[in-house]
């Protein structure tokens, strides 16, 4: 599940360690280390690194069921809210509880992707009637400096162009 570089539970410089003990000093053996001890903790490292990410999709699957059903709750928490209102329009005491209650907005039912919205919009504007008067001024897009200079190389070109004391001494 982990790749060697990019979510690799075993720092780099680890790694490094590791590959000398495979390669230059594989035929060490330390008093309680050694290439085979080092890689079998390893193993165990990248081992419980899997289980924590999955735990952690796990959880994050929990949340967002547990969302799912705070927001189903809290809908049919306003949709009894608004029919007890009704109902206690002739109590008044019942009718003032239910005026405390005040319930969050419910988050919009069946979100879209950002594409589906672009496409309403463009919907929107077709069926739209046209609006009346004249149509704006459009602007000109082109940059200020159009021949691609910059004020700088203008600035540059205009001033004159000091020559170095050591080129006029070559030059006479």
């Amino acid at each position: 599940m982990f790749d060697a570089t990019e979510n690799d539970p075993i720092s780099p410089a680890m790694r490094a360690l590791l590959e000398v003990f495979s390669t230059d000093l594989s035929e060490v053996k330390f008093p309680d280390v050694d290439a085979e001890v080092l890689e079998e903790a390893a193993s165990r490292v990248r081992a419980q690194a899997e289980a924590v990410a999955k735990a952690q999709a796990a959880l994050e699957a929990a949340r967002q069921a547990l969302g799912e059903s705070q927001e189903a709750l809290l809908q049919k928490g306003q949709r009894a809210l608004s029919y007890a209102r009704v109902f206690a329009e002739e109590d008044e005491a019942l009718s003032t509880k239910l005026e405390t209650i005040s319930l969050p907005k419910a988050a919009r039912k069946g979100a879209r992707p950002e594409g589906a919205v672009a496409a309403e919009a463009a919907q929107n504007e077709e069926s739209a009637p046209r609006r009346r008067g004249r149509p704006p001024k459009s602007r000109p897009s082109a940059p200020l400096f159009a021949d691609g200079s910059s004020p700088e190389a203008l600035a540059a070109a205009t001033e004159p162009a000091e020559v170095p004391v050591a080129a006029r001494s070559a030059a006479a």
